[in-house]
């Protein structure tokens, strides 16, 4: 696997068995890169070597869908795919009255009847959140990522409690399988290439191969959680109908 390439390295095999068949989830770190085509160089060594050691064995194909890519999936959501991110912060009690127009207790509340259970109550799959994947797919287009991924990148759960004896609100969004990079694709696009300028990430980090795609993973997350508070807010305070009639008209 890692002969594939100067980033790319192998560092796990998880294997899943449906009667004679056997699917294989590959792991590796592929620096600053999304890296699905360095990965897929790496995986065809691999399978050329497992063909010469078992010539009775059939590849069927270089994909099996247990990545799994641009699907909803169980194993993103558990095993995470690509960045694993937790954000957080704490919103002081007067930011959410004076700024946001609600209170602290009406927040979490609303956290848990809507992202949490209205969420179960829907099957959800990832989806234990406001609206991740507006965000998500707004800061993919901007930087040049598959906006494909948008799928399992806006795997999301959104919690919320009170904290400092009730006063203050401590929120956090955790997302298991952001994919993003720094380099390829369309990241070499001008409009998107400056925005990756814009927030520092641009192209490979020659010092720490790698940081430029987890500080990206950080940005999207971060983005996420500021978005989940400020939908949020807008509908305990019920004014989100009012401020789709006014800006979206």
């Amino acid at each position: 696997f890692n002969k594939s390439s100067r980033f790319a390295r192998l560092q796990g095999i998880q294997c899943a068995i449906a009667g004679k068949n056997l699917y294989m989830r590959f792991s590796c770190s592929t620096g600053d890169a999304m890296g699905m085509n360095m990965v897929s160089k790496g995986v065809q060594n691999v399978l050329d070597y497992l063909q010469s050691e078992y010539p009775d064995m059939d590849v069927i194909g270089i994909s099996g869908n247990f990545c799994s890519d641009k699907k909803p999936a169980a194993v993103n959501w558990i095993e995470g795919r690509g960045k694993s991110v937790v954000c957080e912060a704490i919103i002081k009690e007067d930011v959410v009255k004076k700024v946001l127009k609600t209170e602290v207790a009406a927040l979490v509340e609303l956290n848990m009847l809507k992202n949490l259970t209205g969420s179960a109550m829907a099957g959800a799959l990832g989806g234990f959140n406001a609206h991740a994947s507006n965000i998500v797919s707004a800061v993919y287009l901007a930087t040049g990522q598959d906006p494909a991924q948008n799928v399992e990148s806006s795997h999301c759960i959104t919690m919320m409690e009170a904290v400092n004896d009730g006063k203050d609100l401590h929120i956090s969004v955790t997302m298991p399988s952001i994919e993003v990079g720094t380099v390829g694709g369309g990241t070499q696009l001008a409009s998107q290439s400056a925005c990756l300028n814009l927030l520092g990430v641009k192209g490979a980090n020659r010092d720490a191969p790698g940081s430029n795609a987890r500080l990206l993973a950080t940005i999207v997350a971060g983005s996420v959680l500021a978005g989940e508070l400020s939908l949020m807010s807008a509908i305990s305070a019920g004014q989100l109908v009012k401020s789709h009639m006014k800006y979206n008209r």
